[in-house]
């Protein structure tokens, strides 16, 4: 049976809430274990299964800090959801191969969670606004 918009709202702001405490272990909880985790655009392409996920989020976590994610706009179909979301906080490592230097930092992202039939995330695409990002982080 289909999850229920209130069903994919709750997994995905408990998936957002453990990232907001850099949670690792409680972040790939919320994915299947067979996941299909793509940042577009990271350098080792996407994984596909939870081990795989956990060196993104290891180097997300020590590259940005005090991260806080506002949803701005949800979209809902059979087994998935499009989430358009702003993050904040701040740079304090090299975040997307740029060096934050504590710098203040806020972009959006639209994540395509997709879901298996017990509530799991079977696949989260991410694409996020690098231009933004690049602004914000001018380099040299």
């Amino acid at each position: 049976m289909a999850l229920t918009r209130e069903e994919m709202d709750r997994k995905i702001d408990e998936h957002f809430s453990f990232e907001a405490r850099d949670d690792i272990d409680g972040v790939l909880a919320t994915l299947a274990p067979d996941v299909e985790h793509d940042i577009v655009g990271w350098p080792t392409g996407p994984a596909h299964d939870r081990a795989g996920a956990r060196g993104f989020y290891k180097a997300l976590f020590a590259d940005l800090s005090d991260g806080q994610v506002q949803n701005l706009k949800r979209y809902y179909g059979d087994g998935f959801m499009v989430d358009e979301s702003l993050w904040s906080g701040k740079a304090v490592g090299t975040p997307f191969g740029l060096e934050g230097k504590g710098r203040p930092l806020e972009f959006r992202l639209l994540h395509v969670f997709e879901f298996t039939d017990k509530g799991d995330i079977q696949r989260e695409n991410v694409w996020l606004d690098l231009a933004a990002i690049m602004r914000q982080l001018p380099q040299g």
